[in-house]
C-alpha cells in the first residue's frame, strides 16, 4: 500500500525529502518529520510545541474546535453523569471500563495504599507552617521514592502498576496532610468505609471532637471537578510528566516534576485566580466596569474563567459543571453568598454580550471549578493541589503508556541558535 506523503522543498539548492503523513484514529494528520534533519539538515521551529505531536497515546481525545472531549473514546459528558472518578480512573489506566470484578478489585486495591508510611508524616512537621501546600506536594510526593523503593524497577510492569496504584491511592491523603499541617490540626488515617471523594473530605475538614458528616451536594460536586479533570491530552503538566519519565526516573519524582509545573499560574492556578477576580469586583454593581476594563485594548486587565486556550467554541467540561455548580449555590447557606452573586450576574453578562459571544469567551471550566470550591470553604491555596489529585490518574495513565512506548526516546528538543559566533579568549590581562 503506497504511503501518503507531504514533499519537502529547500528553495535554496532544490534538495527535496517525502516525509510520511501519520493519520490518526480521529483528529488532524501529522508529517512525521523525523527524516527532515537526515536528508535536508534542517529542523523545524516550535515555541510552545503548538503544532507538533510529541507523541502517539490512545488516552484522550480534544477536538477544541467542536467542544469535545473523550477519554478513551468515551464523551466526557456521560462518563461526568454515569461514572465516578475511581472508574474513571481506571479506564484512563488499563484502556477499558472495569467488569463488576475488575472495579471491585481496583477499589479494594487502591483501599489497601490510602495510608502512607508513618516516617513520610515527618516530612510534614519539617516544613514552614506557612508553606504553599502546593510546595509540600512536591516535596512529599518526590519522597515516597525513598519509602516505596521495593517497586521502583520501571522496566518490571508489576512494579509500574504497584506504584500507580500506590500514587493514585495516597495523592488525597497528602493533600490532606498538607492542608492540615498549616492550621495546626491532627493528621487522622484515611477511612476505607468511605469512598474515594468522602474520604478526602473527612480528612480535609474531621476534627476529632466531633462526628465529621458529608454533604451528598458536596460530593457530586466534587466528583464532577475530579473527573472533568482527571486528563487533558499533552498539556504543560503532562507533557513535563513524559519528559522527565523519558529518562528513566522513577513514577514519583515523574509525577513530583508534573505537580510542579501544575503550579504555574498560567496553568492550574486559573481557577484561583477567578475567585481573586470576584473578591476584587466585590459588588455586582461594580461588574460594567470590569467588563468595559475587559473590551479596552490599551487595558492590560482580564477577566479570568472566560475563553479557553484549546476550545474556540464552549468547553465541555464547563457545561457539564455548570449544573452542579448552581445545584450547590442553592443548597448552600454561606457567607460567601455575596461572593457567588457577582458570578452570576457576571456570567449572565458574559452570556449575553455580544463582544463575549463573537470572540466565543463562554465561561470555562475554571469558572465554575472556582467557585464550587470557594463554595466548600476549601482555602484558596489548595485550589491548585485538587487539581493535582485529580490530574493525578491521568498523569499516571500517560506514564504507564509511555513505558510501554516502543518509539519513545529520551526528551531533547533542539533549538536556534542566536549567540555569538566562534570567539577567541582573550587572557583577564589584556581584558
Amino acid at each position: 500500500m503506497t504511503k501518503n506523503t507531504v514533499t519537502i522543498t529547500d528553495n535554496r539548492n532544490g534538495n527535496k525529502v517525502d516525509l510520511e503523513i501519520l493519520d490518526p484514529t480521529i483528529g488532524s494528520s501529522t508529517i512525521d518529520i523525523r527524516q527532515l534533519h537526515n536528508k535536508l539538515g534542517l529542523f523545524t521551529y516550535d515555541p510552545g510545541f503548538q503544532a507538533t505531536a510529541s507523541c502517539k497515546s490512545d488516552i484522550t481525545y480534544i477536538d477544541g474546535d467542536k467542544g469535545i472531549l473523550l477519554y478513551r473514546g468515551y464523551p466526557i459528558e456521560q462518563l461526568a453523569e454515569q461514572s465516578n472518578y475511581l472508574e474513571t480512573s481506571y479506564l484512563l489506566m488499563y484502556g477499558h471500563l472495569p467488569s463488576h470484578v475488575e472495579y471491585y478489585d481496583f477499589v479494594g486495591m487502591i483501599k489497601q495504599h490510602t495510608m502512607v508510611h508513618e516516617g513520610v508524616k515527618h516530612f510534614f512537621n519539617g516544613f514552614h507552617h506557612d508553606a504553599h501546600p502546593m510546595a509540600i506536594m512536591v516535596g512529599v510526593v518526590g519522597a515516597l521514592s525513598a519509602f516505596y523503593h521495593d517497586s521502583l524497577d520501571i522496566n518490571n510492569a508489576r512494579h509500574r502498576e504497584i506504584s500507580a496504584h500506590r500514587l493514585l491511592a495516597k495523592m488525597p491523603t497528602i493533600a490532606a496532610y498538607s492542608h492540615r499541617r498549616a492550621h495546626g490540626l491532627p493528621l487522622p488515617y484515611p477511612r476505607n468505609d468511605l469512598d474515594f471523594i468522602e474520604n478526602f473530605m473527612y480528612m480535609m475538614f474531621s476534627v476529632p471532637s466531633e462526628e465529621f458528616k458529608v454533604d451528598p451536594a458536596a460530593v457530586r460536586a466534587m466528583r464532577l471537578i475530579f473527573i472533568l479533570h482527571a486528563d487533558h491530552e499533552q498539556n504543560a503538566s503532562t507533557s513535563t510528566v513524559r519528559l522527565a519519565s523519558s529518562s528513566g526516573a522513577n513514577p514519583f519524582a515523574c509525577i513530583s516534576a508534573g505537580i510542579a509545573s501544575l503550579w504555574g499560574p498560567a496553568h492550574g492556578g486559573a481557577n484561583e485566580a477567578v475567585i481573586r477576580m470576584l473578591e476584587e469586583i466585590k459588588n455586582p454593581d461594580e461588574i460594567p466596569k470590569y467588563i468595559e476594563r475587559a473590551k479596552d485594548k490599551n487595558d492590560d486587565y482580564r477577566l479570568m474563567g472566560f475563553g479557553h486556550r484549546i476550545y474556540k467554541n464552549y468547553d465541555p467540561r464547563a457545561k457539564i459543571i455548570r449544573e452542579a455548580c448552581n445545584d450547590l449555590l442553592n443548597v448552600l447557606d454561606s457567607s460567601n453568598q455575596p461572593l457567588f452573586e457577582t458570578a452570576r450576574q457576571l456570567e449572565k453578562i458574559a452570556l449575553e454580550d455580544e463582544y463575549f459571544l463573537e470572540r466565543n469567551l463562554y465561561p470555562n471550566v475554571d469558572f465554575y471549578s472556582g467557585i464550587i470550591l470557594k463554595a466548600l470553604d476549601m482555602p484558596l491555596n489548595m485550589f491548585t493541589v485538587i487539581f493535582a489529585m485529580a490530574r493525578t490518574a491521568g498523569w499516571i495513565s500517560q506514564w504507564l503508556e509511555m513505558m510501554e512506548d516502543k518509539e519513545q526516546r529520551i526528551g531533547r528538543p533542539r533549538q536556534i541558535y542566536t549567540g555569538a559566533k566562534v570567539r577567541d579568549y582573550v587572557d583577564l590581562s589584556k581584558r
